[in-house]
């Protein structure tokens, strides 16, 4: 039975919707919140050493991203013996991203200091559980989604060590920013659960939290000059206490906040890092 059928509100002279094209149902990441996730450690780390092999890792990182929805998309279908034309588009499109990042981590390699690979590779096991999730459609779910952000999170210290700097200076950046995750992720899936209608889950926050402000600690003792960016990371949880207070946020509201914290975060670790 259609919608017109059993929706009153939709009359014979209404418009069909448009559906969505399939190049772009397999190609577009529909994390909306991990465009900004991803783009804060690579923006951290070109403040800190900015070079052109630190910003070919930047447009890597962005690039894995992407290439994540096609890569979803293939995996599921084979796990559940599927054969659609979704995955022929799936699979051309990645063959044409896979490349691309072969080319910037070339780039990277040829130019870059390539210490790179230490946080790039201690990432890989995080970032493959995050995968074994997607393979049986359980991205969405909290392990999965810590994951993969910590993975990503390895850009930071990737591009400040391929830009030459030092080994306390990036794994300081890598603390940071994975503070800033384990204490924006299970707030925000409290507040998307309150717009549903859903009971506040107040253990979660609580522990990310807690798990935040000893990542900023760690950062701080391993880089004292990471001080600013630890204590943006308590600004944030005060904030976002503080709009855990407020009525049942709008979702398009509480990206706006995030986003902006977490350039905070950025902007604070940042300039502390480049102060002498």
């Amino acid at each position: 039975m259609t919608a017109a059928a059993t929706d009153p509100t939709v009359t014979s002279s209404d418009p069909a919707p448009t559906p969505r094209s399939l190049l772009r149902q397999v190609g577009l990441p529909s994390e909306h919140g991990g465009w900004g996730l991803t783009l804060e450690p690579a923006l951290l780390g070109l403040l800190v050493a900015p070079s052109g092999a630190g910003v070919a890792l930047a447009l890597a990182a962005l690039g894995c991203f992407v290439a994540r929805t096609p890569l979803r998309v293939v995996l599921v279908d084979r796990h559940r013996g599927r054969h659609l034309e979704r995955d022929r588009v799936a699979l051309r499109l990645l063959a044409v991203e896979l490349a691309v990042l072969a080319a910037l981590v070339a780039v990277a390699t040829t130019t870059g200091d390539l210490r790179w690979w230490i946080p790039v590779l201690a990432a890989a096991p995080a970032a493959a559980l995050e995968l074994w999730f997607d393979l049986r459609s359980r991205s969405r779910r909290l392990v999965p989604e810590l994951a993969g952000s910590l993975a990503v999170c390895a850009a930071a210290p990737a591009v400040v060590l391929a830009g030459g700097g030092a080994a306390a200076v990036a794994a300081a950046t890598w603390l940071v920013m994975a503070a800033r995750v384990v204490a924006a992720l299970p707030f925000v899936r409290a507040q998307i659960g309150r717009i549903h209608g859903r009971p506040l889950d107040r253990r979660g926050p609580l522990l990310g939290d807690v798990a935040a402000l000893g990542l900023a600690a760690t950062a701080v003792a391993v880089e004292a000059a990471s001080t600013a960016g630890a204590v943006a990371v308590a600004a944030v949880i005060v904030a976002q206490r503080a709009l855990a207070r407020h009525p049942r946020p709008r979702a398009a509201l509480l990206g706006a906040a995030e986003t902006a914290l977490g350039l905070g975060v950025v902007l604070a670790a940042g300039l502390g890092l480049l102060a002498p």
